[in-house]
C-alpha cells in the first residue's frame, strides 16, 4: 500500500506560523460567520459590542503600549526593573495599594501588566497589582456606596488590597524556591522576570527618536503589542457578548441565594468563570441581598468575577505561561472565598 505523501516541511512551518499569528482572528471571524448564518441579529450585536468595548478600552491600550514601546526604545526598562529589585515586600504592598485605588478595569490592566513583565518587574509585585486592580476603583467605590452601602464599599476596597498582598506574597515565596521564572509566553516581550534576572544594562537614550535603530524598535514593539492585544481582546469581547445574551446575569446570581457556607462556595465558583460587568452586577447583588442572600456570598461573587472575567482571563492565558495562569485562577478562587468568609463574619458581628 502506497503511503500518502506528507506535506513539505516548509508548508507545515508556514501553516504553523499562520495559525500562531492569525489563529485567534480566524476563530473570532468563524464565530461571527456562524452567528451571521444562524442568528444574524446576534452577529450584529456581538460585532458592535466587541467594537464598542475595544473603543472603550482603547485609551488604556494606547497609553500602556506607548509606555512599553518607549521603555524598550530608550532603554529605560532596565531602570524600571532595577527599581523593583531589593525590596520585594514593599513593592508588593505598593502594587496592591496602587491596584486597589487605580482606575483600571480587569481588561484595561492587561496591557500595563504586559509592559511591566516585559520590563523585568518581578512577578510578585505585578501579581499584587494585577489581582487588586479590577476589584475597585474610585468610580466603583462611589457606585458601590450608593447601591450596597459604605460598609460594603470599604470592605470591597480592603478586599482588593488584601487579595493583592496575598497573591503577591504567595508568588514571592514560590519564586524564592526557583519557580515562576520567565512568566511570559515565548515571543511576548522578553519573557524576563526581574526577580530572577536583570538584563545587561544598556545606556538610556531619552531622545530615542534621534537614532534610527531605536525608532525602529519603538515602532516594532508598539505594532506587535497592539496586534497581540487586539486579537485576544476582540475574541474575548465576542465571547463576553454571547454570555451576556445567552446567560442572563439574573440567572447566574439567582443561584447564589440562601445563607450559610455553601452560598459563599457557590458564589466563588460561579464568579470565576462567569462574567458580570462590575457596575451592572452591583444592583443585582444588592437586590439578592435584600431578598436574603448572604452578604459574604455577594462579596465573594463580586471579587471572583471582577478578577477573572472572561476577557481578562483570556488575556492572561494569552499573555502568561500556563502555570502562571493556573496560579492566577487559584489565587482568585482562594482570595474571593476568604474575602466572602471574612465579610460574612464581620456582617454577623455588626
Amino acid at each position: 500500500m502506497t503511503d500518502l505523501p506528507h506535506p513539505p516541511s516548509g508548508l507545515k512551518l508556514s501553516l504553523s506560523r499562520l495559525w500562531r499569528d492569525q489563529g485567534v482572528w480566524l476563530v473570532a471571524g468563524a464565530i461571527l460567520l456562524v452567528l451571521a448564518i444562524f442568528d444574524p441579529g446576534q452577529a450584529s450585536d456581538s460585532a458592535v459590542f466587541a467594537a464598542s468595548a475595544l473603543l472603550k478600552t482603547a485609551p488604556f491600550l494606547v497609553l500602556s503600549i506607548a509606555i512599553a514601546a518607549w521603555a524598550g526604545a530608550t532603554g529605560a526598562d532596565n531602570l524600571i526593573a532595577k527599581a523593583f529589585v531589593g525590596a520585594p515586600l514593599v513593592m508588593i504592598g505598593l502594587g496592591a495599594l496602587a491596584g486597589g485605588l487605580s482606575p483600571f478595569c480587569s481588561c484595561g490592566v492587561i496591557p500595563l501588566i504586559a509592559a511591566l513583565l516585559a520590563m523585568g518587574v518581578p512577578l510578585s509585585a505585578v501579581m499584587a497589582f494585577w489581582l487588586a486592580s479590577p476589584i475597585m476603583d474610585p468610580s466603583m467605590f462611589v457606585l458601590t456606596t450608593g447601591v450596597l452601602g459604605m460598609e460594603f464599599a470599604v470592605a470591597k476596597t480592603f478586599a482588593a488590597i488584601g487579595l493583592g498582598v496575598f497573591g503577591g506574597v504567595a508568588v514571592h515565596l514560590l519564586a524564592r524556591g526557583g519557580a515562576l521564572s520567565d512568566p511570559l509566553r515565548d515571543g511576548i516581550g522578553n519573557g524576563g522576570c526581574g526577580g530572577a534576572k536583570i538584563r545587561a544594562p544598556k545606556p538610556v537614550v531619552w531622545r530615542f527618536w534621534s537614532e534610527p535603530e531605536r525608532r525602529a524598535k519603538f515602532g516594532k514593539t508598539a505594532l506587535t503589542t497592539t496586534m497581540f492585544l487586539a486579537k485576544w481582546l476582540t475574541l474575548a469581547f465576542i465571547l463576553e457578548s454571547l454570555m451576556l445574551a445567552w446567560i442572563p446575569a439574573e440567572t447566574v446570581t439567582a443561584a447564589l441565594g440562601g445563607e450559610g457556607l455553601m452560598p459563599i462556595v457557590m458564589a466563588t465558583l460561579v464568579g470565576v468563570p462567569a462574567y458580570l460587568n462590575g457596575y451592572a452586577a452591583l444592583p443585582l447583588v444588592g437586590g439578592l441581598i435584600e431578598q436574603g442572600m448572604a452578604p459574604g456570598a455577594g462579596m465573594a461573587f463580586l471579587v471572583a468575577g471582577g478578577v477573572t472575567s472572561i476577557p481578562a482571563a483570556m488575556a492572561v492565558w494569552a499573555l502568561a505561561k500556563p502555570q502562571v495562569f493556573a496560579l492566577y485562577i487559584g489565587l482568585s478562587l482562594t482570595g474571593a472565598f476568604a474575602t466572602g468568609l471574612l465579610f460574612q463574619f464581620w456582617s454577623s458581628m455588626a
